[in-house]
């Protein structure tokens, strides 16, 4: 079985670019299971029910969200979606689901979406201790899991693939928007990488027009915001599972 992880999509461009190659790469790679990161896909923050729904005809199993889960109101008539999941540590009793369990060709497939605290500036629980909450929980109704992990600091993401190896098939990074040539798999079993990048526009910064971007930093002028234009590319990484054991035995990055 092949499980294909999708990069933050950003923009109506980053969703135009998953829509145009998603078919092909599931047809060419032979791709099971597809979990897209759909955070930053309206506008650049946030998700809209339009974006909701065109990430899913594109092929998408599962979107996973991040820090900015909340950035459209809009997101509130389709949060509780079964394909849809946002950070299982957020505080209890948000609107939602933090992870989800899907079946493809006969196998139970375990999805959680977790987000960092160093440098997030978001209040949440404990993604450690929640993950590990949440593991113990389906370990036993499923063949495979795999971490959405929404953080900032590499050095959290790598100690969260230690903490969790050999409990769970794979941990994938986002939020960063710059893919890591780090794809590994960890001592104990489990394959992972710091960061899958973003499926957005090519010339930008992290997806933000670059000439904003750079008066922000140039500045410190709260200059606005805004996507950058032009040709996007599309970040991910593919886990091939073995079908026997549900352990992985590679983890790819592709770029297209």
């Amino acid at each position: 079985m092949k499980i294909l992880a999708v990069g933050d999509i950003v923009g109506e461009s980053g969703v135009e670019k998953l829509k145009n190659i998603l078919p092909k790469i599931k047809e060419e790679e032979k791709i099971d299971f597809v979990i897209t990161n759909g955070e930053n896909s309206a506008g650049g923050m946030g998700i809209t029910e339009k974006n909701f729904n065109e990430i899913l005809k594109s092929g998408t199993n599962v979107i996973t969200m991040g820090n900015h889960t909340w950035g459209k109101r809009d997101i509130f008539k389709f949060i509780d979606h079964p394909q849809l999941i946002r950070p299982a540590n957020y505080p209890k009793g948000v609107p939602g689901n933090g992870y989800g369990i899907y079946e493809c060709k006969g196998k139970k497939i375990a999805v959680i979406n977790a987000m960092g605290r160093v440098d997030i500036n978001i209040l949440t629980e404990n993604p450690f201790l929640i993950t590990k909450e949440i593991i113990e929980e389906v370990e036993k109704q499923v063949d495979m899991i795999f971490i959405d992990f929404h953080a900032e600091a590499t050095a959290e993401k790598i100690a969260l693939g230690y903490y969790l190896d050999g409990k769970v098939t794979g941990i994938f990074g986002t939020h960063t928007h710059v893919a890591t040539a780090d794809e590994t798999i960890l001592p104990k079993g489990t394959a992972y990488i710091t960061d899958i990048g973003m499926t957005g526009p090519i010339n930008s910064v992290i997806g933000m027009d670059i000439s904003a971007s750079v008066k922000r930093l140039e500045t410190t002028l709260p200059e606005r915001y805004k996507l950058a234009e032009g040709e996007c590319k599309f970040n991910g990484v593919i886990f091939e599972i073995n079908d026997e054991n549900n352990k992985a035995t590679e983890i790819k990055r592709v770029s297209y």
